[in-house]
């Protein structure tokens, strides 16, 4: 038996790889635009089942992509997620910021005693303001987001809430599902989550499922 030869156009490549995500994966409880960055979502994992642990409110796609269409800069909790993010798709020329080196974190982190990840995030508060903010790795950095907003920190366009780990993940993204803050909001629920994942949610709501590579 003659191996077939392997698909070379990388257009072709992603065409098949959405359309056997979408034959495979249970996509129904989204909506067309949902769709398109839970598609995106797995096609980064690979894990089709991923879609039954996503947890995406009503107007996620619209309003981070309104936000994005105003200007508004993506906060990322890594220089991971930032790295993942594909700038020409930013329809806005939009800022990606991960401020996780600034000199201030380390003062913070040891002042609060918590990490640098969480501490960076009180950084976050003056570009906060209808921001989309993407967190793939640091649960602690997903919990003070949201002690901030309970103290009066502007609330941004978009979470998404997407930390991967053993300590706190899970806690984190249950907080964010249950009470959001009047944001609009992706979460994985579980332990899975991480870097990609976050990166691709931000590329599929800036470019859809068109914006690939």
């Amino acid at each position: 038996m003659v191996a077939s030869a392997p698909i070379r156009d990388p257009a072709e490549i992603y065409r098949k790889s959405f359309a056997i995500i979408r034959a495979e994966a249970d996509l129904a409880r989204f909506d067309a635009d949902s769709q398109e960055v839970v598609v995106r979502m797995i096609h980064a994992c690979g894990m089709v089942d991923l879609a039954a642990d996503i947890v995406v409110s009503s107007e996620l796609t619209a309003s981070a992509r309104a936000a994005l269409q105003a200007g508004a800069p993506v906060l990322c909790d890594v220089e991971m997620v930032r790295q993942g993010i594909i700038t020409r798709l930013m329809p806005a020329g939009n800022e990606v910021l991960c401020l996780l080196n600034e000199p201030q974190v380390r003062v913070i982190a040891a002042r609060d005693a918590t990490t640098r990840s969480a501490a960076q995030v009180d950084l976050w508060v003056e570009r906060m303001a209808g921001a989309v903010i993407a967190i793939g790795n640091a649960p602690t950095a997903l919990f003070r987001l949201l002690e901030l907003i309970d103290a009066g920190a502007p609330r941004p366009a978009a979470i998404l809430g997407i930390p991967v780990g053993f300590v706190g993940a899970v806690e984190s993204k249950d907080a964010l599902i249950a009470n959001p803050r009047g944001v609009e909001f992706l979460a994985v629920k579980g332990r899975r989550g991480g870097s990609a994942l976050a990166s691709s949610a931000v590329n599929a709501i800036a470019g859809g499922l068109e914006g690939h590579g």
